[in-house]
C-alpha cells in the first residue's frame, strides 16, 4: 500500500500564500484609510525580497540590501499607498527620505509585535534559502523587543530581527 499522497492538480500552496498576502494588503489598506495612523500600539515589520519583480527601491538601499530587507512601519512613515498588487511608502533611512514600492508577491514576512501576530511566506526564488531573519533598514526600530531585535554593532539604525526561526 502506498502512503504517499498523490500530487495535487490544484495549487493549494499558491492559493493559501495569495490569500495570506491579501491579509497584509487589507491591514495596510486600513492604515492608509486612517491617514497613516496606526491604532493603539500596532506597528509592522515587513520583510521583502529586494530583487523580486516590481520592487522599486533607491539604488543605495538595493546595494546595502541585495537580497532581502525588513522595514518598520511605526512612527515615521508617510505617503502609504495600497493597491491590489502591493504598496508604496516613504521612510527615512539614516535621515534620508526614500520611497519604496513593494508588490505583495515580494513579501516574505509580516509581523505585528504589538499583538504577537506574524505571517511567513514562501520565498519567491526556489534556489534561495528561505531564512527570513534579516536587517531592518529604516530609522524606526522597536527598541522594546530586545529578545527579537539586536542593534547593529556599527552604530547605524539597522537592526537584525529574529522571527523565531529555529537555528
Amino acid at each position: 500500500m502506498n502512503d504517499t499522497p498523490p500530487d495535487s492538480l490544484i495549487p493549494y500552496d499558491e492559493i493559501v500564500q495569495e490569500a495570506l498576502r491579501a491579509v497584509v494588503g487589507r491591514v495596510l489598506g486600513q492604515v492608509e484609510a486612517s491617514n497613516g495612523i496606526l491604532p493603539g500600539t500596532h506597528h509592522f515589520y515587513i520583510t521583502f525580497k529586494t530583487s523580486a519583480p516590481g520592487v522599486n527601491i533607491p539604488p543605495e538601499l538595493k546595494a546595502r540590501f541585495p537580497d532581502e530587507m525588513t522595514i518598520v512601519l511605526q512612527n515615521k512613515f508617510w505617503d502609504l499607498n495600497v493597491s491590489d498588487e502591493g504598496f508604496s511608502v516613504s521612510l527615512s533611512f539614516n535621515q534620508v527620505p526614500a520611497k519604496l514600492i513593494v508588490p505583495f508577491s515580494a513579501i516574505t514576512a509580516f509581523v505585528d509585535p504589538a499583538v504577537d501576530f506574524g505571517l511567513q511566506f514562501q520565498a519567491m526564488a526556489e534556489d534561495e534559502d528561505s531564512d527570513i531573519s534579516g536587517p531592518a533598514g529604516n530609522d524606526e526600530a522597536d527598541r522594546d523587543l530586545a529578545s527579537r531585535v539586536t542593534p547593529s554593532e556599527d552604530g547605524s539604525n539597522v537592526v537584525s530581527v529574529d522571527f523565531g526561526k529555529k537555528k
